[in-house]
């Protein structure tokens, strides 16, 4: 199990980047969570299998249709992890 924290960059919020996200997860069987950013940015934390987590983070480099993804920056890390699923969550 590999977890990692993204911060996506470009035009992120406001176009279903996070319910994006929480369906690309479920269908690859990805936990963690996704959040706007006051500073216009959407924050993850995802963990699965490193194939699942690859494809993950490859996804969300398309986005949805309105999205213009210009930057993912991709970190491992090693929060502890007991949530089931994939959730958004309030901005931070």
């Amino acid at each position: 199990m590999t977890t990692q924290r993204l911060i996506v960059s470009g035009r992120v919020q406001g176009v279903g980047y996070r319910d994006y996200a929480v369906r690309q997860a479920k269908a690859l069987g990805v936990t963690g969570w996704v959040r706007n950013t006051r500073e216009g940015r959407v924050e993850m934390l995802a963990s699965g299998e490193e194939e699942a987590l690859e494809r993950f983070v490859e996804a969300c480099r398309s986005g949805p249709p309105l999205a213009r993804v210009d930057a993912i920056d991709a970190r491992p890390d090693t929060e502890e992890r007991s949530a089931k699923g994939f959730t958004k969550r309030f901005t931070a």
